[in-house]
């Protein structure tokens, strides 16, 4: 899949775990990127090259605690405006400097609704994005400028949210809020092929699409996550099993996610080089609602609970997995065990008395994944038996999509049945689950004009704007509860992390938010 020619002009080598070894190099399979300008993806795919890429204002430790990075501080007296320093003498790739504009720029951007972009939508507590996003969708915005920033200087941009968000500083993590330099906007489509960004890595040559993206120092980096490598290597993979079998043969160095049926010899294999971690990588199955057919609660319920997940736990994930008891994974303040009760409870029996108070379905029910891991096809055949075996729908068809490809699928609404949805923490709060997941603005399901979804948004809205932690999770747990009546996507399990890593690298650190693999920590020898 890689071309050496293109390759060789940079003195990167074809065979990150091979040919690389004693450049200081290394390479990462991953499932290909849809998008690499930081507010146009929310595919943790994307993220992995652009959190070497780009600092963010604030940053996450591997503990999951806040970190400034770009950012020197982020102050607010109210919890409403915000006050950001950003760090003198940043750069970016390209020998701009970085400043408050350099954010306030990518971020109008990012919010202005006929951009089309993916993360638009985390832009939407700052004061002014309803004018960038008129609720006709075909009328052209009157600014293309978020009132609610201001760039008071150089070095100082003051935000003024909607309402009081206690959660800012864990939302600046987000890669989407990443600078942009003035030159990516002459023309956004180069840009893309080879991002600028103000991180500790910039690119080498070109984005190979469907290939790889090389990345190295960039030696202008004055923050604190300093290279410990010569570089990396960003390796896409249409098929996990072939990531899996080039770690394996060290052509490929560091693999996040090993493929479940790959996972007992992996452990076997690789000993300490296996890589376990706990994550808050949640799947979903989503209902689109938009879609009549869905519309009754009493039928997505039914749905839920037809489905055996310990079983496939066990038949696909080896009983690694941690089967949803909730909306909110183990890991995250506000879990509480048994949240989802009964719904969430493997009873064909109840299953099937709610199907036929509901209506039953009529037609063919679509089933919808991507190709990123085998197992999505895995489970998605255990689910379709169970359907047609305790509910009787007879006609169900599978649809498999490119991963590159599934996200903007679901955000065009383009579904026609029930889909995988999963979730990967972009920052380690449950308003980061519930609100960006089932909250009106941004949720896949279309879930957003019933007075259920209204009273959902109110809570969410009262627990982000509470003066404590305790506080702020009870009103989030209330909200949950509320969509477990409700149940327009149901939760499934949470992931086992599984990776794995050749002989050539060592510190390889993993996280379980949007930040992944901490790159700038690897060693090679």
């Amino acid at each position: 899949m890689l071309i050496a020619a293109a390759l060789a002009t940079t003195g990167l080598s074809a065979c990150g775990g091979d040919g690389g070894s004693g450049d200081g190099t290394f390479t990462a399979g991953h499932s290909e990127p849809d998008h690499l300008i930081p507010g146009n993806t929310t595919s943790s795919y994307s993220f992995d090259v652009l959190d070497e890429l780009f600092d963010t204002l604030v940053g996450l430790t591997k503990d999951g605690a806040t970190v400034n990075q770009a950012a020197q501080s982020v102050t607010t007296e109210d919890q409403r405006i915000w006050t950001i320093r950003i760090r003198s003498g940043q750069k970016f790739h390209n020998g701009e400097p970085v400043t408050a504009a350099s954010f306030a720029d990518a971020w109008n951007h990012a919010a202005y609704g006929p951009n089309a972009y993916e993360a638009n939508d985390y832009f939407s507590q700052i004061e002014g994005y309803d004018d960038l996003n008129p609720e006709d969708e075909k009328a052209k915005p009157a600014t293309d400028r978020m009132s609610g920033l201001e760039v008071v200087n150089d070095t100082t941009l003051r935000v003024t949210l909607t309402e009081k968000f206690n959660q800012f500083p864990h939302l600046l993590t987000y890669p989407a809020f990443a600078p942009m330099p003035k030159a990516a906007f002459a023309d956004l489509k180069a840009y893309e092929e080879a991002p600028i960004g103000n991180g500790p890595y910039q690119v080498s040559g070109k984005w190979e699409r469907n290939k790889q993206i090389r990345l190295v120092p960039f030696p202008g980096y004055t923050g604190p996550r300093k290279p410990r490598n010569k570089g990396i290597t960003w390796k896409s993979y249409s098929s996990a099993d072939t990531a899996y079998t080039d770690l394996r043969a060290g052509r490929i160095d560091v693999l996040q996610t090993i493929p479940a049926a790959k996972v007992p010899e992996a452990k076997r294999l690789f000993g300490d080089r296996f890589l376990p971690r706990k994550t808050g990588t949640m799947d979903y199955l989503g209902f689109p609602l938009f879609d009549k057919r869905y519309a009754n609660a009493d039928l997505r319920k039914a749905i839920s609970m037809a489905i055996d997940r310990n079983g496939i736990n066990k038949a696909v994930y080896n009983g690694d997995y941690l089967v949803a008891d909730s909306l909110i994974p183990q890991i995250i303040k506000g879990h509480r065990p048994g949240a989802c009760g009964r719904p969430c409870t493997y009873d064909p029996a109840e299953a099937k008395r709610l199907f036929d108070r509901a209506g039953g379905f009529s037609g063919t029910m679509e089933l919808y994944f991507s190709n990123a891991q085998p197992t999505y096809y895995q489970w998605m055949q255990i689910v379709a038996n169970s359907l047609k075996q305790n509910l009787g729908i007879r006609d169900i068809q599978f649809r498999q999509i490119p991963a590159s490809d599934y996200f903007s699928m679901l955000s065009a609404r383009e579904e026609k049945g029930p889909y995988r949805q999963n979730w990967e923490a972009d920052y380690p709060s449950a308003q980061n689950y519930l609100q960006n997941m089932w909250g009106s603005a941004g949720n896949k399901m279309g879930w957003e004009t019933s007075k259920e979804i209204k009273e959902f948004d109110a809570l969410i809205s009262k627990g982000n704007a509470a003066a404590s932690e305790a506080e702020a999770i009870a009103y989030y747990n209330r909200a949950e509860d509320l969509a477990i009546r409700e149940m327009p996507q149901i939760p499934l399990w949470t992931w086992a992390g599984q990776g794995g890593r050749s002989a050539k690298v060592d510190n390889v650190t993993i996280t379980p938010y949007a930040t992944g693999l901490l790159a700038h920590e690897v060693t090679v020898k």
